[in-house]
């Protein structure tokens, strides 16, 4: 079929209708992003010469993303989480705002609430068997100047890539703290090394990636949300250097200023001045917060999250 009638008047009118603009009730904004959307997505059909048995199909899909919550879990996945930080990477260098430690993307996983320790927390609860991981570090701002009191906000997978609240066999805020740095800027955390994940075999998300030729696969990383009052909130996240999807993350979260090299010792007498009687592995981040006035860039997005009320 040739037909492309996306132009004609009929149709131009018909969008206008559809978004609301023949009536004065709504929201002026809404309506014009849901009309750029609709223009571009009737245009795909001429372009395409999309059949109703596709349209239906997609729409189906939509139905399933929906009802298995996968909604957050693809829009990574199609880029859209990355495309809007590369959009505030942007907005920075032409307000000239330099420095700082990189962001990029939350995911779909945070929950709030997660217990607050000084210092210094353990992160399981001794569940899993994975090998002990200390995970250290010191905030500072751009000028390197240590941040007492900063909020470090930590969650990661286990060893079998779930996450504690979705993974319902996991208990409450396991391998989530948030740990108030002390008065050099440092925190600690005992854990365990994460593990990567995948999408669902057969999910509504790997279904798509599955026509795009694409895996659904993450490499092992750990999440951090970090504020201190006078300094911008960062999101951020780091990927182990070891996994082998590291440079080819599905979610494009992967940053080389936050790649990390993590260091195994297998020295049983430095095991034992850390209380263990097995290898461990350490993880160092160092964490730089760049300095603002602007009370509402210290606060971190709101967007919809697990128990944000808490």
């Amino acid at each position: 079929m040739t037909v492309k009638i996306a132009h004609n008047p009929e149709v131009q009118e018909f969008l206008l209708k559809v978004c609301g603009f023949d009536r004065s009730g709504g929201d002026v904004r809404f309506k014009k992003i849901t009309h750029a959307l609709l223009s571009a997505v009737y245009q795909t059909i001429d372009d395409f010469d999309v059949t109703p048995e596709e349209f239906w199909t997609a729409v189906n899909h939509l139905n399933e993303l929906g009802a298995n919550q996968q909604a957050a879990l693809l829009a990574p996945g199609l880029g859209f989480d990355h495309y809007l930080d590369l959009r505030m990477d942007a907005a920075d260098r032409q307000a000239g705002l330099t420095g700082g430690t990189p962001r990029t993307i939350e995911g779909p996983l945070y929950v709030a609430g997660a217990p607050l320790s000084e210092g210094e927390a353990r992160m399981d609860d001794g569940s899993d068997d994975g090998e002990v991981m200390w995970l250290t570090g010191q905030v500072r701002d751009t000028d390197g100047t240590p941040v007492a009191g900063a909020i470090v906000d930590v969650w990661h997978a286990n060893t079998k890539g779930g996450y504690s609240y979705f993974d319902k066999t996991q208990s409450d805020f396991n391998l989530r703290r948030r740990i108030r740095t002390d008065a050099t800027g440092h925190y600690r955390a005992r854990s365990i090394v994460p593990s990567g994940y995948g999408c669902p075999v057969g999910s509504p998300t790997q279904q798509i990636l599955d026509r795009l030729g694409r895996h659904g696969r993450r490499p092992a990383h750990i999440h951090f949300f970090v504020s201190a009052p006078g300094h911008r909130h960062l999101t951020t996240q780091i990927n182990l250097a070891e996994d082998e999807y590291v440079h080819d993350d599905f979610a494009f979260a992967t940053r080389e200023e936050l790649i990390v090299v993590s260091r195994r010792t297998t020295d049983l007498a430095e095991a034992r001045k850390r209380g263990l009687d097995q290898p461990f592995t350490e993880v160092v981040f160092d964490i730089e917060l760049v300095s603002t006035a602007a009370a509402e860039l210290q606060q971190r997005s709101r967007r919809p999250r697990a128990l944000e009320a808490v």
